[in-house]
């Protein structure tokens, strides 16, 4: 394929489901993809304000026949609506397949389909834990950095929060010490690869919760903090917000729900890396903002 029309793609993706979308695409046709999904990214708020209903999920990870289970069994866009919470390439094996078929709903539904920026959607993350490696393999020496760094140019336009129906907040990691109120997630700029510029931004994609401890304490993954039942109280009321959804730790339900009822972490890469037995889940958010989860236990 060397030209660039989005239904062609996205038969191609979801009927031959490979056996190698390098083979089959030119990398013209994926610098194509990212251009006009970074537009539309570019189009749409920082923070996006969504109204329910809709589907929320959690890590995806290059796990791409994962993502076709997430869509057989709750529809297809724009039969449902969806937000994603980010990660969605690295450590699976089908990273390319997985973002390509991301970014081409992204395009052809804007309205219906968002995408959150993770963590892995960073040039110093996913140059590293295989993102960039499997570009390098399948589109080879030469072509592999270009194309890589215009992946990394449209994660640097995503969004990195969302609000359901004005009660739900939504991100890829957690809170922050440095988040007080709904209008700094307005103005978080844009354009950074390096999430260390912004220290919000960064928090946002990497914090963790911890209901064992009181407080902020500095993060075990080398950057950002964990946060207290307490944090997560005092942050909802000074947010005015009902409930937290956020991904990026695997959890063995593929939806696991805080003590305080307040926050939910959602994961929907079942048999994480090949490592972890855990479910993969989603969250349906009704119109009354009622959250129901579908689980996908792993292929045997």
């Amino acid at each position: 394929m060397a030209n660039m029309d989005i239904d062609r793609l996205l038969t191609y993706l979801i009927d031959k489901q490979g056996p190698d979308l390098a083979a089959a695409v030119d990398a013209s046709v994926l610098f194509e993809v990212c251009r006009q999904a970074q537009q539309v990214f570019e189009s749409q708020p920082v923070l996006l304000e969504l109204n329910p209903p809709v589907v929320v999920c959690g890590d995806i990870h290059g796990q791409y026949v994962d993502l076709l289970r997430i869509f057989h069994q709750l529809g297809y866009p724009p039969t449902a609506n969806y937000l994603f919470l980010g990660d969605y390439v690295d450590r699976g094996t089908k990273n390319l397949e997985t973002i390509a078929l991301l970014f081409c709903y992204k395009i052809k539904y804007p309205r219906n389909f968002f995408l959150l920026r993770g963590n892995h959607e960073t040039a110093a993350v996913n140059a590293v834990y295989g993102f960039r490696q499997e570009i390098q393999r399948r589109f080879g020496r030469n072509e592999h950095g270009p194309l890589w760094r215009m992946f990394n140019e449209a994660f640097s336009q995503m969004p990195v929060t969302a609000i359901i129906g004005g009660r739900i907040l939504c991100m890829h990691g957690g809170l922050s010490p440095h988040l007080e109120t709904r209008k700094q997630l307005r103005k978080i700029p844009r354009g950074w690869h390096d999430p260390g510029e912004n220290r919000l931004a960064l928090d946002l994609l990497w914090s963790d919760p911890d209901p064992t401890i009181r407080g902020w304490r500095p993060s075990p993954r080398g950057c950002s903090y964990l946060f207290g039942n307490d944090v997560l109280l005092d942050s909802c009321r000074q947010l005015d917000i009902d409930l937290i959804v956020r991904a990026h730790q695997v959890v063995q339900d593929g939806y696991e729900i805080n003590p305080t009822q307040r926050l939910i972490t959602v994961f929907s890469a079942p048999n994480y890396c090949g490592e972890f037995d855990n479910a993969g889940a989603v969250m349906y958010v009704d119109q009354r903002l009622g959250c129901s989860f579908v689980q996908f236990r792993p292929k045997v």
